[in-house]
């Protein structure tokens, strides 16, 4: 198999979320299989906040090991990234993170829009991404332009939603290949392949 072969069969879970999304996000970690082949990468809005204890949170019941994103680091299967507070988190084409402290997007940094379309052009249709609740939009054409590439897409189902603003907005421009509950959304990331 060529290297590049081999770099187009690489895969990758993208997961977004806002307002809302802390609940859903812990539901679908602790079901993860331990086995999974590929990283999972999450952005969540948060306050730029020292203290924070996301990651920590994020770890208890999660099967795979949960650490913050850093610049230039490698992605590796198994392990589940966390998009640092007050950075934009990028996937460059040699599967290695970039932060970036630019300008905020829709009020938000990290963006949900600006991962899921750097992860679109390098995974094409090897990328799954999710949208949890949220009370903006952010994330909406992200997603949007996974579906455009080829990958598969996700949302909370509204009606499971605590704010349901992030998932109708994606709803409303194009059609996901699932709307579920959040109870139901691990099992799809479990069977991605």
């Amino acid at each position: 198999m060529e290297k590049d072969d081999l770099k187009k069969a690489t895969k990758c879970v993208v997961i977004g979320g806002s307002a809302g999304s802390i609940k859903p996000l812990l539901q679908i970690l602790s079901k993860l299989k331990a086995s999974l082949d590929f990283p999972v990468i999450v952005i969540l809005h948060r306050k730029n906040d020292p203290r924070s204890s996301l990651e920590t949170l994020l770890n208890n019941g999660c099967a795979l090991p949960v650490k913050e994103g850093e610049d230039k680091e490698t992605l590796k299967n198994g392990i589940v990234y966390v998009a640092p507070s007050d950075y934009h988190l990028l996937i460059e084409n040699d599967h290695s993170l970039s932060l970036d402290a630019s300008e905020k997007v829709l009020w938000s940094r990290p963006s949900i829009d600006v991962t899921f379309l750097s992860a679109a052009e390098v995974y094409k249709k090897n990328l799954l991404g999710i949208l949890l609740s949220g009370a903006n939009n952010d994330g909406s054409v992200g997603l949007e332009r996974i579906k455009n590439m080829g990958g598969k897409t996700v949302v909370q189902s509204p009606d499971n939603a605590e704010m349901p603003a992030m998932p109708l907005s994606a709803i409303n421009i194009f059609k996901p290949d699932y709307v579920l509950k959040d109870s139901e959304i691990a099992a799809v990331i479990n069977r991605f392949k």
